[in-house]
């Protein structure tokens, strides 16, 4: 009987249970950098080439004078395409998103098999898991009988048959779940893998290990146990359990005669013992996210940090557009609702001087605004009335070389057809899942390190918890009105039209109306631009973040430097989410607040 082993059997090892799993899509043998779903592209490919063909018939079918018969027979073979292809294609993509589902139902699958595997993780973690405590003789004991082998034998097969219907390869979700049944099947065997790897072993600088063996196992009893007390496996149902579908942190209220389709403007009055300083900020929100993210949770909220200064705070609630939206524009996004809620402001405060602060596309939107707001001030011989704008994370510079967006672009161009989306959304908007799938082109492997990342820190219990309201927010986003969608790809994303001076706003203005905006009339007007981004973002990489280099009160080496009454550009070591960090989000709030006060 070898020492240790209280039944004579010889202990399983890790590596023999992976190997009853075999090679998946799990694995990432092929090593890529980043996720690939590569059935969902091929089929995305098919779906295109059906609707252009179908399009192409009834190109045909409408030319009766030229093509004769053939016309005939076209307009016949588009209506069977209509009727038993192409028309339940859309059919099922509208019904999907009415329902909340992924259109893609390659992607959906996905989901189901995520929700299957990470219910393996925690039924086979709780077998292994009393008074809440990692049970090591249980452990052993499975890890060297007969029955228990067989036992975890078994579960490794349920495990392997999710892991190849799986229709993604590369750093995908699926993989940092499988880094997690690798790190549990080292606390059953006690053994270490043959390759001597570990999942989320410390390490020192020079790569070293940075704790013993028995360290490790101890440290990763505690991160399955506080897994399974949470049941936290599955990110996205543990967000919605423990939010119960609400976030933020500060109360608020709706402005009654706001409501303009189904976008609302939100009050945030100042928590009681706090004085107000006389300032209001006017916080602009992005088409596609939840705006809380700009109150996230206690110490995690812009809006919390500046009621500690006295500011009163508004900001924009786009909410869930329907199919009333779907034919409203930039005009309506980028104009009309800002005139709107402002002249409430205004009327609300009418001697409170108002700042803007807007995050990622409300940032890029509300930039032309402003300028078409001092064009229209200006030539009405009125003084501006917003001196002040903070933008965090804005892009406003979209090319292929110096701005960072050429990944982007690539996509748009070899993926993204306006008259796809239209006949395939147009009724319900663009759903949210399919502006993630863009997104994650450009993020390598976004999901793996998402869910990875949240494991990893699941050593900390307070860790698990704290991540909730932001790990809802990524996991729910809304819909993107589907015209103004098609605007956004078009006129800025791809014809670079605000960086560029060529785009378009309405004003009552004759003059002005549907001209293209002068941003050179911030400078003119004395707007003061406060530019914040990072140098790990790729959704706004640094290089398209140049609102404060190129316009407003750009001076001599203001970049980067605190001059009073100039621009203030502020260049981090940080991603697009900043707000999430409670270090990173004190140093916005520092900078922000001085630039406010000058």
């Amino acid at each position: 009987m070898k020492k240790g082993n209280i039944v004579g059997e010889e202990k399983i090892t890790p590596d023999k249970l992976l190997s009853i799993i075999g090679t998946t899509p799990a694995n990432n043998f092929q090593g890529f950098q980043t996720a690939v779903p590569w059935k969902s592209k091929m089929v995305g490919q098919q779906v295109r080439g059906l609707f252009g063909y179908q399009k192409w018939l009834d190109t045909i079918s409408k030319d009766v004078a030229v093509f004769g018969p053939w016309a005939l027979a076209a307009a016949w073979q588009s209506s069977i395409m209509d009727n038993f292809v192409t028309g339940p294609i859309k059919a099922q993509a509208r019904m999907a998103v009415g329902s909340g589902r992924n259109p893609d139902l390659i992607a959906d699958m996905n989901g189901w098999i995520y929700k299957g595997y990470t219910r393996l993780l925690y039924t086979l973690t709780g077998f292994f898991i009393k008074d809440g405590k990692f049970d090591r003789e249980k452990a052993l004991r499975i890890s060297t009988t007969p029955e228990g082998k067989d036992f975890l034998k078994n579960y490794m097969e349920e495990f392997a048959q999710l892991e190849n219907d799986y229709n993604n390869v590369g750093l995908t979700r699926l993989k940092a779940m499988k880094e997690l049944l690798k790190c549990l099947l080292v606390l059953i065997t006690e053994t270490p893998f043959a390759d001597g790897k570990l999942p989320f072993a410390k390490s020192n600088p020079d790569g070293t290990p940075a704790m013993s063996f028995e360290e490790y196992l101890a440290e990763n009893r505690i991160r399955l146990e506080n897994l399974f007390r949470e049941n936290a496996f599955d990110i996205k149902e543990y967000s919605e359990r423990v939010t119960r579908g609400k976030i933020g942190c500060s109360e608020y209220e709706y402005i009654e005669e706001s409501l303009i389709h189904r976008v609302k403007l939100r009050y945030y009055p100042l928590p009681k013992g706090i004085k107000p300083n006389g300032k209001t900020i006017y916080m602009c929100t992005p088409l596609i996210n939840k705006p809380e993210l700009f109150d996230l949770a206690s110490g995690k909220s812009v809006i919390e940090g500046m009621h500690k200064e006295g500011f009163r705070i508004y900001l924009v609630d786009h909410g869930d557009p329907g199919w009333e939206e779907t034919n409203l524009g930039l005009d309506f996004y980028g104009k009309t609702l800002h005139d709107h809620f402002l002249s409430i402001i205004k009327k609300r405060h009418p001697r409170a001087e108002i700042y803007v602060m807007g995050y990622c596309m409300g940032g890029t939107l509300i930039m032309p605004y402003l300028a078409r707001r001092a064009e229209e001030l200006m030539a009405a011989g009125l003084e501006m009335d917003i001196k002040k704008v903070a933008l965090m994370a804005s892009p406003m510079k979209f090319d292929d070389e110096g701005s960072g967006h050429k990944a982007m672009r690539s996509v748009i161009r070899e993926s993204y057809d306006p008259l796809l989306m239209k006949q395939l959304f147009g009724a319900v908007n663009i759903p949210s899942q399919t502006i993630e799938f863009g997104m994650n082109e450009i993020q390598p492997g976004v999901q793996h390190t998402v869910v990875l990342g949240f494991y990893g820190r699941a050593e900390a219990w307070d860790a698990i918890e704290d991540s909730a309201p932001f790990l809802f927010w990524l996991t729910h986003g809304t819909k993107f009105p589907v015209k103004a969608h098609s605007q956004w790809i078009q006129n800025i994303f791809m014809e670079n039209q605000i960086y560029e001076g060529n785009y378009r706003l309405p004003s009552p203005n004759p003059e002005l109306d549907n001209k293209p905006v002068n941003m050179d009339a911030l400078r003119q007007a004395g707007v003061a631009i406060f530019d914040y981004r990072g140098t790990r973002d790729p959704i706004a990489p640094a290089g398209s973040c140049v609102a404060g280099e190129t316009w407003g009160q750009v001076g001599s080496g203001n970049v980067k430097i605190l001059s009073p009454g100039l621009n203030r550009t502020i260049e981090k070591n940080i991603g697009h989410i900043f707000v999430v960090s409670r270090k990173h989000l004190a140093e916005y709030l520092e900078a922000v607040k001085a630039f406010y006060r000058t």
